[in-house]
């Protein structure tokens, strides 16, 4: 464990989860919960001091802010996408970053599934009129889900959860993905992206914040999509061009749009939302609550606050977004010692020889790498001096150093 908690200092923005809160103060840290995002002015100025630092979508850790970070050891985003976070900067830092990929994963589904269906039995429309005193009960333009088809870019964690659950309502499914993934039931992969909006009734997004994904649907694919399609996008803001929607929906090429993520989002609850797709009767717009269930955030909570503590207290990086994953049980009565460093040969060799030449006992080691950089925990049975710490730090290839019990 690390031998000073008290100090330990924890920030933690975006009105997380109190479980989170509670995890990391059982731990010993001092914990300051902040009900809005910082802009990175705003974040430079507060992180100083920082040990570990906890965010979700909104709030950018840009190079600058980690430069700024005098402290900080680790990031944990409270959310799947790490987009939002330069990993090239923290890693560089030797900081680790840590997200949830999992654990909204249903609640953004269930969201996608009740939008298609409301979207489909035009039940905002109906809504609308019946809250204006207007009793308008009627089949026109309302269908079922059952036997139409639905389009999936992107078939990650959500995507193919949303396959499954879309085919149990007796819908079609295709999905368009970069990467070669497995169909799931009878899913359809499409060769090309265009096949997909060709054939789909309904068009969904499921990507990452990648700055390559920006603005790629646009214009030409909202003209590929079939007269009367529905689209979705509950992925990332960036991705779609919202006057080109609005223009398809304006039209009427699209039926009607629901859409959770925005290129510009305010601050925090109560501020005001602009966007080109305000006032459209054929469109559901919600505040990028995806994945905000008290479920899922309460296990969002939990989770990440434990890869934290794990990584600042036992310095374990399993499924951190960054850094090679590593993950040494403890031994009661051993030192332990992590190590980040650029991965080039002979590392270990270097770092054995330090520890060696200072008649050093090694208990336990474990590495790993990932691309350029390298990961090594090394427990120590008995004591070690100042030395052989300065001398692991001074070697070329070391970013970070960490002492961790």
């Amino acid at each position: 464990m690390m031998t000073d908690q008290a100090k330990v200092r924890v920030l933690l923005l975006e009105s997380i989860h109190p479980d989170a809160v509670s995890r990391l103060e059982s731990a010993g840290y001092e914990v300051e919960s902040v009900r809005n995002a910082l802009d990175e002015s705003e974040l430079i100025d507060r992180i100083r001091g920082v040990h570990l630092l906890g965010i979700r979508s909104k709030t950018k850790v840009t190079a600058r802010v980690i430069e700024a970070a005098d402290s900080l050891v680790a990031i944990g985003a409270f959310c799947i996408g790490t987009d939002q976070i330069d990993l090239t900067a923290a890693s560089a830092h030797g900081i680790a970053v840590f997200n949830a990929p999992f654990s909204n994963t249903r609640s953004v589904v269930e969201l996608a599934i009740a939008e298609i269906i409301s979207m489909t039995r035009r039940l905002t429309e109906k809504n609308t009129l019946m809250h204006a005193g207007v009793w308008d009960k009627s089949a026109d333009g309302a269908h079922e889900i059952r036997g139409r088809r639905l389009g999936i870019i992107g078939y990650g964690n959500i995507g193919t959860q949303l396959s499954v659950l879309a085919e149990n309502l007796g819908m079609y499914v295709s999905f368009y993905d970069t990467a070669d993934k497995l169909a799931l039931s009878n899913a359809h992969r499409c060769a090309t992206i265009e096949e997909l909006l060709e054939t789909s009734d309904v068009v969904t997004i499921h990507v990452d914040g990648r700055p390559g994904n920006a603005g790629f649907f646009g214009t030409e694919q909202f003209k590929r999509m079939r007269e009367g399609a529905l689209f979705l996008n509950l992925s990332r803001g960036i991705v779609v061009d919202h006057v080109a929607l609005r223009e398809a929906l304006e039209s009427g090429h699209l039926a009607g749009a629901a859409v959770d993520v925005f290129p510009t989002e305010p601050k925090g609850r109560g501020d005001e939302f602009v966007s080109e797709l305000r006032g459209l009767p054929n469109v559901i717009l919600t505040p990028h609550i995806g994945g905000s269930t008290e479920e899922a955030q309460s296990d969002i909570g939990g989770f990440v606050a434990n890869k934290l503590a794990s990584f600042l207290d036992e310095g374990n990086t399993t499924l951190s977004v960054n850094l090679p994953g590593v993950g040494l049980p403890e031994q009661a009565g051993q030192s332990r010692i992590g190590h980040v460093h650029i991965n080039t040969p002979g590392v270990l060799a270097q770092v054995n020889s330090i520890l060696a030449e200072h008649k050093v006992n090694v208990e336990g080691q474990l590495l790993s790498t990932r691309g350029e950089y390298g990961y090594l925990i090394t427990d120590i049975g008995g004591g070690f001096s100042d030395e052989v710490l300065e001398r692991l730090r001074s070697m070329e290839q070391t970013v970070r150093l960490r002492v961790l019990s």
